[in-house]
């Protein structure tokens, strides 16, 4: 009697087809989406918000690395169509370095924001004092030139290299499993572990005080970022526990992609680095869902009319004061101290 089986071979050409189909699709959605929306984001608050706050930089800084990493999509696009790499070493390590850059300045400026609402909640007036224009231009400043810096092993690791079908391949190749367990869990710690702790640890201490203070609604632009921290958790948590189950069998002894779970954790990095395109194309949705009316009455300005004001350095001025001025009434009137300190809470969420 005949029987239908099919083959370990034919079973890995099927898993590959629907890997490269499945990126195809993520790529091409996050292009469609994202770049439009990113361009349109960085124009919004470039050419429609006369003042720009700290909140606003950190916004327009995160649409850039956005745009940057999606800049990238047309040549894996074409290489993925064309099942080969089209490119050279220099295309690869550049494509590749770009998206590791772009991942580090995502996530740190994510940490900014939410140790930027965490000192408003906590220390209103530090906040005031330390929240200026200038301040910000150098924590930018520090958060590229960091991401530039951690991005680095991709350089080294990266290579193109040719299949037994002559087909060129860009990857990671690495001098030893050794190599390939540091630089995995080095990209997670650094990438995702240490700087998500510090977001989770800002927010938890802005939900206890607001808590304790009795705040009974949160403003518009603190839950923007805490839909941003979401998103960009939903997107890059699977590609970090696959990236540390990797590294964790590289440290047991077993070389890259062998075995059944190797194939398997293989497969699932192809569709999740994919999949975590999508997080760069996913904000400016988030910014049509936070801004709510203001979609409808400001029309194209809606995202700079979200992010005005935003800000202690905006809302000491609309108060037309400084924090000398409110620091002396504080003194004057120990009721008025604490209204006061409230309010700067309650804008600097803002």
């Amino acid at each position: 009697m005949a029987m239908n089986t099919t083959s370990p071979d034919a079973t890995y050409s099927v898993n590959v087809m629907f890997i490269i189909s499945l990126a195809i699709i993520f790529l091409s959605v996050a292009l469609a989406v994202g770049l439009p929306g990113n361009i349109f984001v960085v124009w919004s608050i470039l050419v429609k918000m006369r003042k720009r706050s700290v909140t606003a930089l950190l916004v327009l800084n995160l649409a850039l690395a956005d745009l940057a990493v999606l800049l990238t999509g047309p040549f894996f696009l074409s290489s993925l169509a064309r099942h080969t790499w089209l490119f050279k070493l220099f295309g690869c390590r550049l494509c590749h370095y770009v998206c590791g850059v772009s991942m580090y300045a995502s996530i740190l400026l994510i940490t900014a924001m939410s140790l930027d609402r965490s000192l408003a909640v906590a220390r209103p007036f530090l906040s005031q004092k330390v929240r200026t224009k200038a301040v910000a231009y150098r924590v930018l400043v520090g958060i590229w030139v960091a991401s530039v810096l951690l991005a680095a092993p991709v350089i080294a690791y990266r290579n193109v290299v040719t299949r037994e079908n002559k087909t060129l391949v860009c990857l990671m190749e690495y001098p030893s499993e050794g190599h390939r367990a540091f630089h995995l869990i080095f990209e997670t710690v650094t990438g995702f572990l240490l700087p998500f702790m510090v977001v989770v640890a800002s927010y938890s201490d802005i939900g206890r005080r607001l808590q304790a203070r009795r705040f009974r609604r949160s403003r518009r632009t603190g839950r923007l970022v805490v839909l941003i921290i979401l998103a960009f958790a939903a997107f890059w948590l699977p590609y970090h526990v696959v990236n540390l189950a990797e590294a964790g069998r590289a440290l047991a002894g077993h070389r890259y992609a062998s075995g059944p779970t190797g194939k398997q954790l293989t497969f699932a990095r192809n569709v999740l680095i994919a999949l975590a395109f999508l997080s760069s194309s996913v904000n400016p949705v988030l910014y049509a869902c936070a801004g709510g009316g203001l979609l409808r009455s400001a029309g194209v300005g809606f995202v700079a009319k979200m992010l005005e004001g935003t800000g202690s350095e905006m809302s000491s001025t609309r108060r037309g004061g400084t924090l000398g001025q409110t620091v002396r009434s504080a003194h004057a009137s120990p009721e008025a101290g604490t209204s006061e300190s409230l309010t700067a809470s309650r804008e600097t969420l803002d």
